[in-house]
């Protein structure tokens, strides 16, 4: 399988507002953990979020653009479940 730049950038995008996101939730702030940790939370959370749709063979009907909705509420919801695994896993 071949990347190409726009994939790349799309991802980026995605996790970026995923990150933003999952990091508003669980902050209550603005900024959540911060740029580079928002980017970082969503491009994880796009793996994990994307992982489960496919084994679950979930599938929303949200649209088949590069840049769908569906894309980033599977990145959202992969990195919540990641930050549900961090926070156990400090507890422990």
């Amino acid at each position: 399988m071949r990347i190409t730049l726009q994939q790349v950038v799309v991802w980026l995008v995605i996790g970026a507002i995923a990150g933003s996101l999952a990091g508003l939730m669980v902050k209550r702030s603005r900024q959540g953990f911060g740029r580079f940790a928002n980017l970082g939370l969503g491009l994880v959370g796009a793996l994990i979020g994307g992982a489960i749709f496919r084994v679950f063979n979930i599938d929303l009907g949200l649209g088949a653009i590069s840049l769908s909705l569906e894309d980033i509420v599977a990145a959202f919801l992969g990195a919540i479940f990641f930050l549900l695994i961090l926070r156990w896993i400090r507890k422990r």
